[in-house]
């Protein structure tokens, strides 16, 4: 029985912008399949597309079983029909079916069975057709097929629904998809249709009420967005207002909020929302090769050009930024290596590319390297077999590529950029910050670019005012050079600066307000002397990671060797490191600013170092954060002198304990720096243990995953059989009622006469039971006064002609005997079937018709 529509949803008129509804599930989802139709109640204006792995080798049955359980009509989809509403298609066997212009179109599967994801297949083309329209729902099943899926809807603000694990018969679908935080609503699978018109006819999915239009919202939004920034530690108030708004109402949206005030309270009261909320407003949509003629050009023109300018040996640098899970960074990689294949002396050209995304969990998916079988789609044939191997249901990237490249969780607007580099790719992120922060950062991208590198932005994107910096490469493809013009520091917002300003001044104005820049004289001139004049300075968290540096630090911190680590215990040169960590502890511990006099940072006699620790409390933004300065003081001569004559008294008095505590003091060092070797090379095989742990962990789970795809086909072909022995059943308890009800001995025999199936009424005339089948005919004792029957039996075995005659029995009654061969459906001859109808009655009333 149908659930009514619930009160106060209204059904979607045909106008409605939900349109299409995909659904997935297993072989072993029919019965979630079932609870879902059968719960969707009718006109509600949505069309309903069904995927369930099925096994290509056997005709399918899904759209009858369907039907069983709801009165909207179930169709097997086929090519190029225009999808209506109120209709349930389902995908036919060894298809994969895809919505483009509101049309189903169905394909031969790209990958071979056991590697095929329809349901991705599926969702992929609802997100690119329907974006934000688009709503995919993953039911019981086996494997990870529609998380990927899922992740691209959710990329287009549609809506995205998970069958509950604890109501699934199979829950690693549904599990895998919740896992990647890819559903906004997980139920019972017999719950999800209202879920689904609920949100669609009252909120952001028909006609979301537009965040800001209600009183108090600009307040609610900026508290929203206050509370994001205190728990991500990123500040989202120069995105721009459109993005932010859409992104906001659709949470609003599942969550049954018409407005933005009960919307606040909800976050403030639920903390994980705001993670939710964070990671809708990152958007993650990439691909490789994305836009391919300005890769074309890359390869054609820009890498050789810059491979011209550079000396063999000397290395390129680049920078993707927003590189979300990878995609672009590898495909830089990939065209590079091919052109560099292409020099006279190809392993001489290095590129370190630097790839940094404010998305924690997309880095994590860059760096592993793995993706799915689709990016066939993107990537040629001969791309794939030189740059990827094949591993479990998908692609890993090869070491050499890998290693190419270096990612980092980065916010461009906040985190220190990289410097001296030759590419910049910043594509398609600038769309959605608005026009000040967009101004701010291409003066800083020109700063960190080499003269005559190349800048690289989006379609939609362009420098603007920043068009005396970069000369443009191809206008068309968005290319840029860098031009030789140098930057005006003074005119360069830096991010470690406006990490510093934004935070002080989201509080005093909207967030949605340009910050302005300096502009009257004092504060120009306060600039300048801050810039000039003041002490070195850096500003660390309690970890010691540096967050802001102020002024020229060389000659007490310095990049250690190898991986990029900006903590400043490692950076501090040895002869302060011991100081300065003391010092910091000591602040820490009793919250008070500590300073530490006359140190040595280099072997210069003419100055010594003075370091002030203070721990911050004010203004609130920067609280829990220690400001450490750097102050060199020169030693006065007289000074000098009386350090001199003291030391060379001491040197007459105290020579030979003075040289044994140097001696101690440098045996120290030196075991010291020892253990840190020792230290180092135990950290590098726990790593490398890890990575082999880590590998074997791999192995395990694409031989989990292949169990699991052998384990769904087996289910299949056992429901399939389930469904052949229901018919098969049913078939013959039809065959047994119609031969009972005509009254008719029926007795079938196999190719060698033996007793195969008898009808209830031959026991009148053979004595026979169930213990009989198989026994030959010739062995029967029959009522029948017919010698010839087995003679007859086997003429017409023969020679496939039936035979008709009319015997007495020895009980008075006579019946008409009729042989004919058994026929298969496929015209195959199996026996002979012998039926006896009692004519008794016809043969006396003809023997009283004779009689008179």
């Amino acid at each position: 029985m149908k659930n009514p529509m619930p009160a106060g949803s209204p059904a979607l008129t045909d106008a409605s912008p939900i349109r299409i509804v995909g659904l997935g599930a297993s072989a072993g989802g029919l019965e979630a399949l079932e609870q879902f139709i059968a719960n969707v109640p009718p006109a509600t204006g949505l069309a309903y597309v069904v995927v369930q792995h099925l096994d290509p080798t056997h005709k399918a049955m899904l759209t009858e079983l369907l039907q069983r359980s709801t009165a909207m009509p179930v169709r097997e989809a086929t090519d190029s029909t225009r999808v209506e509403p109120d209709v349930v298609y389902v995908i036919p066997p060894s298809a994969e079916l895809t919505v483009a212009g509101g049309r189903l179109h169905l394909a031969e599967p790209a990958q071979p069975r056991g590697r095929r994801l329809p349901i991705d297949v599926l969702f992929c083309s609802l997100a690119r057709d329907q974006g934000e329209r688009a709503i995919g729902v993953v039911l019981s099943g086996m494997g990870s097929d529609g998380t990927i899926g899922l992740q691209a809807i959710k990329a287009q603000a549609g809506l995205t629904l998970a069958q509950a694990p604890s109501s699934a018969q199979f829950d690693s679908m549904p599990r895998s998809a919740i896992d990647a935080g890819a559903c906004d609503i997980v139920a019972p699978a017999s719950e999800l249709p209202q879920r689904i018109l609920l949100i669609a006819a009252k909120h952001a999915l028909t006609a979301p009420r537009s965040v800001g239009t209600e009183e108090g919202s600009e307040q609610s939004l900026n508290e929203i967005l206050g509370l994001l920034r205190e728990r991500s530690k990123h500040d989202l108030t120069l995105y721009k207002v459109s993005t932010v708004k859409r992104r906001v109402e659709r949470r609003m949206g599942v969550h049954g909020f018409n407005t933005l005030a009960p919307y606040e309270r909800f976050v403030r009261e639920n903390p994980q929302e705001l993670d939710l909320l964070f990671k809708e407003l990152l958007i993650g949509v990439t691909s490789f090769f994305r836009d391919p003629p300005v890769w074309q050009e890359l390869a054609d023109r820009v890498l050789p050009d810059l491979l011209a300018q550079r000396t063999a040996g000397v290395g390129l640098r680049a920078w993707v930024v927003g590189c979300s899970t990878g995609e672009e960074a590898y495909s830089l990689a990939m065209v590079f290596r091919e052109v560099a294949d292409a020099q006279p002396t190809p392993d001489a050209w290095k590129l370190q590319i630097f790839a940094t995304d404010l998305s924690a969990d997309a880095i994590a998916v860059a760096r592993r390297g793995h993706f799915p079988a689709r990016i066939a789609a993107d990537v040629t044939p001969e791309r794939l077999g030189r740059f990827f191997h094949v591993e479990g249901d998908g692609y890993l990237i090869l070491k050499g590529i890998r290693e190419m490249i270096l990612f980092a969780q980065q916010d461009v607007i906040l985190d220190p950029p990289f410097t001296r580099l030759d590419i910049l790719s910043c594509r398609n992120l600038m769309i959605y910050f608005n026009a000040a922060l967009q101004q701010r950062l291409l003066p800083l991208f020109h700063y960190v670019m080499r003269t005559g590198g190349v800048l690289v932005l989006g379609g939609s994107e362009t420098v603007g005012r920043s068009a005396p910096l970069f000369s443009p490469l191809d206008q068309k493809l968005r290319l840029y050079l860098r031009g030789a013009a140098p930057s005006a520091i003074a005119n360069v917002d830096f991010p470690i600066k406006r990490s510093l300003s934004l935070r002080a001044s989201a509080r005093e104005s909207n967030v949605f307000h340009p910050l302005n820049r300096l502009s009257n004289l004092q504060a120009l001139a306060d600039h300048v002397l801050l810039q000039e004049f003041s002490p070195a300075a850096v500003l660390v968290n309690e970890q010691g990671d540096v967050v802001y540096i102020s002024g020229h630090t060389g000659r007490y911190l310095e990049p250690a060797a190898g991986k990029a680590n900006w903590n400043i215990h490692v950076m501090a040169r040895p002869a302060i490191r011991t100081h300065l960590a003391a010092a910091m502890r000591q602040a820490l511990q009793e919250k008070k600013t500590v300073e530490v006099r006359d140190l040595k940072p280099e072997e210069d006699a003419r100055l010594t170092l003075d370091l002030t620790v203070q721990p911050l409390r004010e203004p609130t933004t920067l609280e829990g954060l220690i400001l450490i300065v750097f102050r060199d003081v020169a030693i006065p001569p007289a000074a000098k002198r009386i350090r001199r004559r003291a030391t060379g008294s001491a040197d007459s008095a105290d020579s030979e304990p003075l040289a044994r505590a140097h001696e101690e003091i440098r045996a120290l060092r030196q075991e010291m720096h020892a253990s840190q070797e020792e230290l180092q090379s135990a950290n590098e095989e726990l790593q490398s243990t890890n990575e082999e742990l880590q590998s074997a962990n791999e192995e395990l789970t694409t031989s989990k995953e292949e169990s699991q795809s052998m384990n769904e086909e087996l289910q299949t072909i056992n429901i399939e059989l389930h469904l052949k022995l229901d018919d098969l059943a049913l078939a013959q308890s039809d065959m047994q009622n119609l031969l009972n009800s005509t009254d008719i001995a029926t007795l079938f025999l196999d190719n060698a006469l033996n007793v195969r199936r008898f009808t209830e009424h031959m026991s009148r005339i053979v004595q026979l039971r169930e213990g009989d089948i198989g026994r030959p005919l010739s062995d029967l004792a029959s009522t029948l006064i017919y010698p010839q029957l087995h003679a007859d039996a086997k003429d017409t075995l023969r020679t496939l002609m039936f035979s008709e005659k009319q015997i007495a029995a020895t009980d008075g009654h006579w019946y008409t005997v009729r042989i004919m061969p058994y026929r298969t459906v496929s015209n195959v001859i199996q026996g002979v079937v012998i039926t006896f109808v009692d004519i008794t009655a016809a043969k006396e009333l003809e023997s009283r018709l004779r009689g008179q």
